[in-house]
């Protein structure tokens, strides 16, 4: 299999994060992708030229992560990262789709910021901000529940933090949230989370 790839993606991240919590690592090619390059060649796999996409041996393409991440943990024997039935699947769903729409807010936000002068919207760079600070007060009352087991959910949470970390350490999630920070300093040691830490930004 090969994989569109970037080290600063989140969503790439979380891909590698199933594929190395699954015993898969090895068996994925990672081809380095930039998709805002004018002369990509991404969306000869993803029409939406966007990363991750995942091109399987028969030239299927698979994109995005949630359906990379879900095909990925078909292809093993051992727990699976996707519960199959029950509230379990509905909470593993429901909190990767909120730290999906943190990495969404977070990058819209940062995109935004990089624009010129005279054209970035500071009302929209605070809506995307105001998000992300409700999602993080949801997850810290419920941090108690996340527990230590991995699905997809509490991985994916741990990539959006650690976004938060990567594009916006100034501003310190951390604070006014301790069981949320007791609970991502503890899964933050997971192997998989350690290896796929983008580089320095």
């Amino acid at each position: 299999m090969k994989l569109r790839w970037s080290p600063t993606s989140p969503y790439v991240r979380k891909v590698m994060m199933v594929a190395i919590e699954c015993g898969l690592e090895n068996a994925i090619e990672k081809q380095t992708t930039n998709a805002w390059a004018a002369d990509t060649d991404l969306p000869t796999d993803n029409p939406l030229c966007k990363v991750p996409a995942l091109v399987l041996e028969d030239g299927t393409t698979l994109f995005d992560s949630p359906v990379v991440a879900e095909y990925l943990d078909t292809l093993h024997d051992g727990p699976r990262l996707f519960p199959a039935t029950g509230p379990a699947r509905w909470a593993a769903l429901r909190q990767q789709a909120l730290a999906d729409g943190i990495c969404d807010a977070a990058i819209l936000r940062r995109l935004e910021s990089q624009r010129p002068d005279g054209e970035k919207s500071p009302n929209w760079m605070e809506r995307q901000r105001r998000a992300v600070t409700r999602a993080l007060d949801v997850l810290e009352a419920e941090a108690a529940g996340l527990g230590d087991t991995p699905t997809i959910g509490t991985l994916a949470l741990l990539v959006a933090l650690g976004y938060l970390d990567f594009r916006f350490g100034h501003e310190d999630w951390r604070q006014g949230r301790p069981a949320l920070t007791r609970w991502f300093e503890s899964m933050s040691a997971r192997d998989s989370y350690r290896r796929t830490e983008p580089p320095p930004a």
